[in-house]
């Protein structure tokens, strides 16, 4: 069992930054790839990024790449989510989550096993 809690969110203005971390319980954090999800009011959980077990890789979705930027301290059970260059449209509940297989698998909402509770990011114009 892995519990996730995520920090970091609130709000922004366009072109400001923000920071989100997840802090893992348990002693397998490295077992597992983590990701971040967002999910918009009335529209369908969106991938964000994901990392590799020891963070040798890492993927991104479209909309945030160049600007968003996940890494992982497995010393600290945490996972980050460096967002730069916000824009209105990146308004979302952000969710962190665990995958006990893959980085790649990592990237689809329906291979989660863990889900954190999800920390609000809102953008102003």
């Amino acid at each position: 069992q892995v519990q996730l809690v995520e920090s970091g969110g609130g709000l922004v203005q366009a072109g400001g930054s923000l920071r989100l971390s997840c802090a893992a319980s348990g002693r397998t954090f490295s077992t597992y790839a983590m990701a971040w999800f967002r999910q918009a009011p009335g529209k369908e959980r969106e991938f964000v990024a994901s990392i590799t077990r020891y963070g040798g890789s890492t993927y991104y979705g479209d909309s945030v790449k160049a600007r968003f930027t996940i890494s992982r301290d497995n010393a600290k059970n945490t996972v980050y989510l460096q967002m730069n260059s916000l824009k209105p449209e990146d308004t979302a509940v952000y969710y962190c989550a665990a995958d006990n297989t893959s980085g790649f698998s990592a990237t689809m909402a329906r291979k989660i096993d863990y889900w954190g509770q999800g920390t609000q990011v809102t953008v102003s114009s």
